[in-house]
């Protein structure tokens, strides 16, 4: 889908506010407010906006604790990553889950409350997961970014 300098400014607005009414999105990007409608509608059916979601703090929940673990699966075969793929879904504490490539298969975003608390994640879940054979786990010091939205270039917003 080709996204013109309006629907642009209409996902800039969005990642800025999320809960922006129709009637102030419009008003911000100068369209009627059923032209905007339409214009939303189209995004998300695209798969351009992919749903709407209140940003939470990991810390904020009591899981202050990120790392960043690398697994290798025992082949690459279509069944082996779909059984891994199902089995990592379940795992409450993965953030981001991501298919490399390179030297490791996966990459994954864990939040943890503690060493202890990793240590359990690591011995209960990513242990367990089908197919794994090396698991390599660096935590985070600081967080530096971690961006939700993009850089969009519009004069409009």
């Amino acid at each position: 889908m080709a996204l013109d300098k309006i629907d642009l400014a209409i996902l800039s607005a969005l990642q800025k506010d999320g809960r922006m009414s129709n009637a102030a999105l419009a008003e911000k990007v100068g369209l009627s407010q059923s032209a905007c409608s339409r214009r939303l509608d189209m995004l998300e059916k695209s798969g351009t906006i992919r749903g709407y979601h209140a940003q939470i703090s990991a810390a904020g929940l009591g899981h202050p604790m990120t790392a960043i673990v690398h697994v290798s699966l025992s082949g690459q075969f279509e069944k082996t990553l779909s059984e891994f793929e199902a089995a990592i879904k379940r795992c409450p504490n993965v953030l981001s889950c991501h298919l490399m490539t390179g030297e490791y298969d996966y990459i994954l975003r864990i939040a943890a409350r503690d060493l202890a608390d990793y240590e359990r994640i690591h011995k209960e879940w990513l242990t367990a997961m089908p197919h794994v054979i090396k698991i390599n786990t660096s935590f985070a010091m600081r967080e530096i970014i971690d961006r939700t939205a993009f850089g969009l270039k519009t004069e409009l917003v």
